[in-house]
């Protein structure tokens, strides 16, 4: 046992003689919820566009026909119902939190349903955060869910310590944009995949190019990519690189993100409807 030893054996790769058995985190669903699929919206750091990347996969698969839902993970940062034009508080009745819905039959939970304010600051600690993200799991009711988008925080700590380790996800994508910093900083959330043996389904680029509206022109405003390098690098593949595209921004600031047609998605879509489902019940 080394020195440095925290006694925290669920976090530590080390085989030694006093390595106790792993306790079963994992969170329960509440006795009325019924999740089949549940995939990660991850990175390495903030403004590279989870959360847009989220919105758009769940609008996309509810255009399927798929019962859809969100949990925003993302407890300090929320933006999901601006998104999707969703205001007041969600209804609590006495099995749970039912989660709000979109107009295109998304249901949704988000810390900013459950503030006084929207742009009130949120300043807990990584266990309560940690906490608040199980009480969404568990305490929430999550009617016959096919696919479950979690909108996880930025980096590698609490939240999605506690994500990977309590929540039975199916798959990870990788949200990422070409500079190299950004490259650099998505290893370490793929880094703390494998770690957690969590399957990686691919990456994504955000911010890829833009096209000039003039002369039909694309250009790579942050520079070449790396991230189809970056992927190889890991034996994953780059499932899609999506532009600056002005009219998104602005369908995300009305809360329309839903009327946004994204068929540069059509292939990730078919990756998760082609996983096979595992039914996640109380």
């Amino acid at each position: 046992m080394s020195e440095q030893c925290d006694h925290k054996c669920s976090s530590c790769g080390e085989q030694c003689a006093e390595r106790q058995s792993e306790q079963d985190l994992s969170a329960p669903l509440g006795k009325l919820s019924t999740v089949k699929k549940v995939i990660a919206i991850v990175s390495g750091k903030g403004g590279v566009g989870k959360s847009l990347l989220t919105g758009l996969l769940a609008s996309g698969m509810a255009k399927r026909g798929k019962q859809t839902a969100i949990l925003d993970a993302d407890l300090t940062g929320p933006s999901i119902p601006k998104m999707f034009g969703l205001h007041g508080k969600p209804t609590v009745i006495e099995q749970g939190l039912v989660p709000m819905r979109s107009k295109e039959g998304i249901d949704i939970v988000s810390m900013n349903m459950l503030l006084p304010d929207a742009s009130e600051a949120v300043l807990w600690r990584g266990p309560i955060l940690a906490g608040v993200v199980k009480q969404f799991w568990s305490e929430a009711i999550w009617k016959d869910i096919d696919v479950m988008f979690i909108d996880m925080p930025p980096g590698t700590g609490d939240i999605p310590l506690t994500v990977f380790q309590s929540l039975p996800v199916d798959g990870i994508i990788v949200v990422t944009s070409p500079q190299d910093l950004v490259a650099m900083i998505v290893e370490k959330a793929i880094r703390m995949a494998n770690l957690m043996k969590m399957p990686i389904l691919g990456l994504i680029e955000n911010l890829s190019y833009f096209v000039c509206p003039d002369n039909g022109k694309s250009y790579q405003i942050f520079g070449e990519s790396r991230s189809k390098a970056v992927a190889e690098e890991h034996g994953l593949s780059l499932l899609a690189a999506l532009p600056i595209d002005p009219n998104l921004a602005a369908a995300c600031d009305r809360g329309a993100i839903g009327e946004y047609p994204c068929d540069a998605l059509g292939d990730v879509l078919d990756r998760i409807e082609k996983l096979t489902p595992h039914a996640k019940k109380a």
